[in-house]
């Protein structure tokens, strides 16, 4: 059974060939997510949503019968409204790709496609907050590994896609090993900012209604 690669070689040569000032901010754009992604989940959800929208409405005005620019403002403009809605949506859709991407590597022998997703994707809403943590910090674990890996390409201290295409296992192990450390991180955060929230109501007497607080708090 073939491992599966989170670093493969075909990506690592495509951003070997891009400036070092993309690059640079391609690392940039990973340690933020890696070490605040749940924190700022809603501005990246509607930042792909927004933008993702309007370059689909570019690229389908004349199906649309409207003018590319019109029909990109427009469906940019109610995806943007809409996001923060389908955050929970979102967060299912990404919890039953992981799990069945996960499972074909883990028991390709498992045919329950369907079953797996929809596990997978209540026990992300389950675990909403947890599971947005350890995706964020994956996800910028692997932008970093990337953006590193190009980095020292460029600098030529090694050939990227070749040493990515050899060392696919420890490559594995770092992404693995840094998304840890990344969920970690963002707990201890998101803990330290929450007790200092609470610590900040009760000082200003607000004791009851921190209780309610508490009581109707979502996890989004």
């Amino acid at each position: 059974m073939t491992a599966m690669q989170i670093i493969t070689p075909d990506i690592v040569a495509e951003l070997c060939g891009l400036s070092l000032g993309v690059i640079l901010a391609g690392g940039v754009i990973g340690l933020f997510l890696w070490a605040l992604g749940w924190w700022s989940h809603r501005f990246w959800i509607v930042l792909v949503t927004t933008v993702s929208a309007g370059v689909y409405g570019l690229q389908e005005a004349a199906a649309l019968h409207s003018h590319p620019l019109a029909a990109a403002l427009l469906l940019a403009l109610a995806a943007g409204i809409l996001a923060l809605h389908l955050v929970r949506l979102v967060a299912f859709t990404a919890g039953g790709f992981c799990g069945a991407l996960l499972a074909h590597a883990l028991a390709p022998g498992l045919e329950q496609p369907l079953a797996v997703f929809v596990i997978c994707g209540l026990t992300s809403l389950a675990l909403f907050r947890w599971f947005l943590m350890g995706m964020t910090s994956l996800l910028g674990a692997t932008i970093l590994v990337y953006a590193g890996l190009a980095f020292l390409n460029q600098r030529g201290a090694l050939d990227a896609p070749t040493w990515s295409d050899q060392g696919a296992t420890l490559l594995n192990w770092i992404c693995g090993l840094m998304a840890v450390l990344g969920f970690a991180f963002q707990f201890l955060f998101d803990r330290r900012g929450r007790s200092r929230a609470d610590d900040d109501v009760e000082e200003d007497g607000g004791g009851v209604l921190l209780g309610l607080g508490r009581f109707y708090r979502r996890a989004g």
